[in-house]
């Protein structure tokens, strides 16, 4: 005969335990609601993608625009395009682990600095090919 089995206890405060990575990285707090969080994930996820399109348009802009914009300008440009892209790569991770940590925290979310960067940049960007086919 079998013995009926009894079903396993609910999952308590200590069952549920964060990893030690992510207990280093975003120390403290409470879990927040699982939508702010992915919310948030998206967010990332969407700097990232950006961040991608900078970079594959820094290389575009040195792999086939070399009978369009003089050698020092195109190099210029797409250094610029590819630093661009490093740094909203990594201010994007960044901002992630901020906001994720003021959702912890219940504090207020911190102002995002990339956003005021990544405009700053293609503007100068925008104004250097608006400047060559101008002058062109």
């Amino acid at each position: 005969m079998s013995v009926p089995s009894t079903p396993p206890p609910p999952p308590g405060p200590d069952s549920r335990r964060r990893s030690r990575f992510a207990e280093k990285l975003l120390p403290g707090g409470t879990e927040p609601d699982p939508r702010f969080t992915l919310a948030n994930e998206r967010t990332f996820l969407a700097w990232i993608r950006t961040s991608l399109a900078l970079l594959a348009g820094g290389i575009a802009v040195e792999a086939f625009t070399t009978d369009v914009f003089p050698e020092p300008i195109r190099r210029g440009l797409s250094v610029l395009l590819l630093l661009l892209g490093m740094l909203l790569s990594a201010g994007s991770a960044v901002r992630w682990l901020r906001v994720e940590a003021s959702l912890r925290s219940n504090r207020p979310l911190p102002l995002p600095l990339i956003g005021p960067l990544l405009a700053a940049g293609c503007a100068v960007a925008a104004a250097v090919v608006i400047a060559v086919v101008v002058l062109a």
